[in-house]
């Protein structure tokens, strides 16, 4: 299981007047966007294009953050996108992704060692992106 982007841009920082310098929080979130694909066994299983990928960067880093014992599934829950668009969900053989896009589909169970560090591969990954933009990313949690 590998989440993967690429093709990183900021397509409406220019259109709102801002730079990366100046922008809120909320804005860098939304507005920096590649094309977001989860990949299982070698293939790509679900894909976007234009997907704000600094908004579940940002939320699973924080996710991670979370005592093992008080962790719950994760659902994005988006400030531009219907709650759902990415879920992970701890089921009796492991850990599943999902989409509320394509709800009948779920990748096949993993443990949680592997889930964290796909999570912390993209992570690290839209980190590298966001610093590519010439933008800094501290503003999403290093893990």
């Amino acid at each position: 299981m590998r989440i993967v982007c690429r093709n990183f841009g900021l397509s409406d920082l220019p259109r709102r007047g801002l730079t990366p310098q100046e922008a809120p929080l909320a804005v860098l979130l939304l507005d920096i966007e590649a094309e977001l694909s989860l990949w299982e066994g070698g293939r790509a299983v679900w894909s976007e294009e234009a997907f704000p990928v600094a908004e579940p960067a940002y939320h699973l880093a924080l996710w991670l953050r979370v005592p093992d014992t008080d962790r719950e599934s994760f659902e994005l829950d988006s400030m531009q996108a219907d709650p759902g668009l990415i879920r992970m969900v701890s089921w009796d053989e492991g850990w599943r992704i999902g989409s509320s896009i394509t709800p009948d589909f779920w990748t096949t169970p993993v443990t949680w060692d592997v889930l964290a560090a796909g999570i912390k591969q993209f992570v690290a990954s839209v980190r590298d992106g966001v610093a590519a933009l010439g933008i800094e990313p501290v503003f999403l949690p290093e893990l």
